[in-house]
């Protein structure tokens, strides 16, 4: 239990230490953002729990080709944000990288990659 505990904490304080970043600074914020940081945590906590090395191997690569239909949402969402507000720009960029992820699923699909 304490062990879960302290996942949590290390986890929650990098966000709220990179959102207290990108208060002060834009660049070095959004910097850090980009980084691997949950990806990185991830497979530490996976390879410290003793996971299988397959299981750590699939998660990395499973998460590149999740990454890849999420990257749109950061250039749109600043063009939203201007015209309609936080709110709309949020739940319109979640319904943009939803459909995205089913769209490249059915691509990947064809390549005999097989996501969902």
């Amino acid at each position: 239990m304490l062990y879960l505990i302290f996942k949590y904490a290390v986890t929650s304080g990098l966000v709220v230490l990179i959102s207290e970043i990108a208060k002060r600074s834009d660049k070095i914020g959004g910097l850090i953002a980009s980084l691997p940081i949950v990806t990185i945590l991830t497979l530490l906590w996976l390879q410290f729990e003793k996971a299988e090395q397959e299981k750590i191997s699939n998660h990395a690569y499973y998460t590149f080709w999740f990454v890849l239909p999420t990257l749109p949402m950061f250039l749109v969402f600043p063009k939203l944000y201007a015209s309609f507000g936080f709110w709309s720009a949020i739940g319109l960029c979640i319904l943009l990288t939803v459909a995205l992820f089913f769209s490249f699923n059915l691509i990947l699909e064809r390549f005999g990659i097989k996501l969902l």
